[in-house]
């Protein structure tokens, strides 16, 4: 398994970039056309450990269904592909580090290689692509 990890700062509490992270519905203002749905709820938060969340993006693409299977409030959240994805075992894990009125965000992608210099460098864009989106929608 490799793991691929973005980094950026956002000047915004841990709490407040949580509550943007973990609003799976509220992912749909991330990327223009994405839309997001709970198909499952978690428990004890709706949002939290067990729910499972639809993304459907513009085109020919199939939806990728994702399990949430780390959920540590305002520090860890994590998922795991169940399906939609072109990768073995794909998972994301995003990890909140107060520092000071700021949130240091580490967003890891992890996936089995099949063709290992495609598929990094394909981690890392992913990786970069959604901490970006992450990072503009906590600054709102």
């Amino acid at each position: 398994m490799s793991t691929t990890t973005a980094t950026a700062t956002v000047p915004r509490s841990a709490s407040h970039v949580w509550d943007v992270l973990v609003d799976h519905e509220g992912m749909s203002s991330w990327g223009p056309g994405i839309t997001v749905t709970l198909q499952t709820e978690g428990a004890p938060d709706r949002n939290g450990l067990g729910a499972v969340r639809r993304i459907t993006a513009p085109g020919p693409a199939p939806a990728i269904v994702e399990e949430v299977v780390a959920f540590e409030p305002t520090r860890t959240f994590g998922y795991r592909a169940l399906g939609g994805v072109p990768f073995k075992n794909y998972g994301g894990t995003v990890t909140l580090t107060p520092q000071g009125a700021s949130t240091r965000i580490d967003y890891a992608i992890s996936l089995d290689e099949r063709v290992p210099v495609v598929e990094k460098v394909a981690a890392a864009v992913v990786a970069r692509v959604l901490l970006t989106a992450l990072v503009r929608a906590s600054k709102r």
